[in-house]
């Protein structure tokens, strides 16, 4: 009782900081008032009333059903707020709670009743005074909502919101941008990475700082430098114009003290391929942790974690701000983990890093113009957390059917190990651009200095083709329009009589499913977490699509040979060809030994791995007495000073709360659709409570659901 007591001492004083426009102190770790937790993206709690004791005890406390359910489900991780829930809903509303009982307070649907669009992970919340506002981002938009009434702040930007194509320094016209994880609010100050394309005319993924009471943009930072400023010499001389991306599409985290953001970025596009747009060179800022002065958005540092990107390899996640002990002295450092399973680990003041990382030499591409780069930085330490290369003794043994199967498809392949490029044989990423560590990101518990990752280990595979560039004057539309698919939406979707796609949906009888109008609708708006708009392509153009989709019969097919399909010319590019298809067996599940799924601890003071479990279980595997294999999973843990690693994501759709000590399972619950999110924890009249979306999601698990459940102990 005497910790409760003091948390009741504590709460009021928190209230009263805020209030006066004040940060919360980085290392509070009691409410859960911010994205991941708190400015330094932990994920960890000082709660600990639920423990390793009692958690065997939890039970459903509540559950928010929003009546919005859809395939691409909730991403959002909660945050509480003098005793408000505040989400997002599958359908892209922003939904306040009472935090006690789960009754809703308001709701906002920025679509009004429209199908909505993209996916979105959660909302930031900034006071000042009595002024409280939550700030969240759907489609193109930034929103401001009055926090206690959920109607729009007319006094910012336009009517309460801010268009996110604008202030580019491009025609905002041509561009698709959107943010899909929160921003991070610095003082008056909402600094905001964006979710653009991935293909040849993306966007590109400046970041941000808008004023929390006007929307005015106040600073900018180029991922993708301009004439002039440094770090322009290692793009090529046209990609300030031309490249798109290197955008930070996964939040950010903050160091109050030092006034310094880090912001993590993805590679810049298009993905796989260089030559045209983003040119020879390192690509500095592209695939980087970013220091910048939170004032100002001036440099301070960046170190980039994989050179002149062609894998796809974005940092998936905000950095971890952690403080480790080494030789007796202790650091203020941070934790990167990566889609390819490395922990970067780096010094917060001046990027250097702690545990030695050497650079080495990786495969080279034989594409033509292609300039990729000769090495790559691979830490010594931490040891990688998935495995990163893989020979016929590491492929799938759950049956002798399932290993012949996946002896016969590596074979086939193009694969050299980590750092493949890709060519036009298909070819074997692994760990794939679905692999290592994803968007949910790690969890830290600066008790221990113990860091704990999700991890995927399943690879994905790729290959280029050339094509003539699309142009308006081929005079066969058909073949026009499948030179325009090609270009702008097979490296997803694949080419209709190619390889089926395996994580996007395939274009195969696309016209049994979906209207003309309706594809129409899609490519000027986009639709789920990955499908951008195309803004950019002409209504002609845009038509010439839709009409080789629905009469893509009367082509010849796509074969795995280049020679077929539209003759290629002197003005040519390379497409992927297809993309994002996962390396399986013949059932479905991934072609390589397990685990395929596992959750990690490692001691950052030490840069050791502590322990490693498989995360999730294939019943019908277990079933054939196979040990338990992992699962794909997507989302991310909680960490608490009760001892415990709570997670879902997995695909067998359960909820866990593991031993922080020795990743032993001490319960599980069954949800209704997979977790595909962070949980969070709170408390309020003494009482702590855990809190998933179960909402489902396109890349994991089977079922769809609207619910947002909170678990708590019984009532004594």
């Amino acid at each position: 009782m005497s910790l409760i007591k003091n948390i009741y001492v504590v709460l009021p004083l928190l209230s009263l900081f805020l209030a006066m426009g004040c940060q919360i102190n980085e290392n509070s770790y009691i409410e859960w008032n911010v994205y991941k937790g708190d400015p330094t993206s932990s994920s960890y709690s000082q709660l600990n009333q639920i423990n390793r004791e009692n958690v065997n005890n939890l039970e459903v406390a509540w559950v928010y059903n929003s009546g919005d359910q859809r395939p691409a489900g909730s991403q959002a991780n909660p945050i509480i707020v003098n005793g408000v829930v505040y989400l997002t809903t599958p359908g892209i509303k922003v939904a306040a709670l009472d935090a006690k009982y789960g009754e809703l307070l308001w709701i906002f649907d920025p679509f009004e009743g429209k199908n909505p669009v993209s996916v979105n992970r959660g909302v930031t919340y900034w006071e000042e005074n009595e002024d409280k506002r939550i700030f969240f981002t759907a489609d193109s938009y930034l929103y401001a909502l009055d926090a206690e009434t959920g109607s729009l702040v007319t006094t910012f930007g336009n009517e309460g919101s801010v268009d996110l194509r604008e202030g580019l320094e491009r025609d905002p016209a041509l561009l698709s941008v959107g943010a899909t994880s929160p921003g991070i609010v610095f003082e008056n100050l909402l600094i905001l990475g964006s979710s653009v394309g991935e293909g040849f005319n993306a966007s590109p993924g400046h970041i941000r700082a808008f004023n929390t009471k006007t929307g005015e943009i106040e600073w900018m930072f180029h991922t993708i430098p301009h004439p002039g400023e440094e770090g322009a010499e290692t793009w090529g001389e046209q990609a300030w114009q031309v490249a798109g991306a290197a955008n930070n599409w996964s939040g950010m985290s903050l160091d109050v003290e030092r006034e310094i953001v880090y912001v993590p970025t993805g590679s810049s596009a298009p993905d796989f391929y260089t030559p045209g747009t983003r040119g020879p060179g390192k690509h500095s800022y592209a695939n980087s942790i970013l220091a910048l002065d939170a004032n100002t958005g001036e440099y301070v540092w960046h170190y980039q974690v994989v050179h002149h990107d062609l894998w796809d390899y974005d940092l998936p996640a905000p950095p971890n701000l952690v403080t480790i002990e080494q030789n007796g002295r202790e650091i203020d450092a941070l934790a990167q983990v990566t889609k390819h399973g490395f922990v970067f680990v780096l010094d917060r003041e001046t990027g250097e890093p702690i545990f030695p990382i050497e650079e080495r030499a990786v495969p080279q591409s034989n594409i033509d113009g292609e300039e990729s780069w000769p090495t790559q930085p691979f830490p010594v330490k931490p040891e990688p957390f998935v495995r990163q290369h893989i020979s016929e003794d590491d492929l799938t043994n759950i049956s002798p059917e399932a290993r012949e199967f996946a002896l016969q498809r590596y074979r086939e392949l193009n694969y050299k190990g980590l750092f493949t490029p890709v060519g036009e044989r298909e070819t074997l990423f692994f760990p794939g651009t679905r692999g290592g560590a994803l968007w949910g990101g790690a969890s830290f518990d600066p008790e221990t200095a113990m860091l704990y990752i999700n991890a995927n280990e399943y690879g994905n595979t790729f290959r280029l083709t050339k094509v003539s560039e699309p142009s308006i004057d081929i005079d066969n539309s058909l073949a026009r329009g499948q030179n325009i698919y090609r270009v702008n939406c097979a490296s997803c979707h694949s080419q209709p009589g190619g390889p089926e796609p395996t994580q996007f949906p395939s274009m195969v009888n696309v016209k049994e499913r979906f209207s003309k109008s309706q594809i129409m609708e899609i490519m000027e708006t986009g639709q789920g977490g990955k499908m951008p708009a195309f803004p950019y392509l002409s209504e002609e153009e845009k038509e010439a699509i839709v009409e080789y989709l629905f009469n893509v019969d009367e082509i010849e097919p796509v074969e795995a040979s280049n020679e077929q399909g539209t003759e290629v010319d002197s003005s040519f590019t390379y497409t992927v060809d297809f993309a994002y298809r996962s390396f399986l067996d013949e059932e479905g599940y991934p072609a390589t030994k397990p685990p395929w799924g596992t959750l990690n601890a490692i001691d950052l003071n030490t840069g050791e791995l502590v322990w490693k479990v498989p995360l999730g279980e294939y019943s019908e595997l277990t079933e054939r007495e196979i040990p338990v294999t992992g699962t794909p999973n997507m989302g991310g843990s909680l960490v608490t000073a009760g001892g415990l690693v709570f997670i879902g994501a997995t695909a067998d759709e359960k909820f866990r709360a593991f031993d922080k000590n020795t990743g032993e399972i001490l319960w599980e619950y069954q949800l209704p659709a997979v977790g595909y999110a962070v949980p969070s924890t709170y408390e309020i009249d003494g009482e702590q409570y855990v809190i998933i979306a179960a909402t489902g999601g396109t890349r994991a698990g089977n079922s769809e659901s609207d619910a947002f459940i909170a678990f708590s102990l019984p009532e004594q």
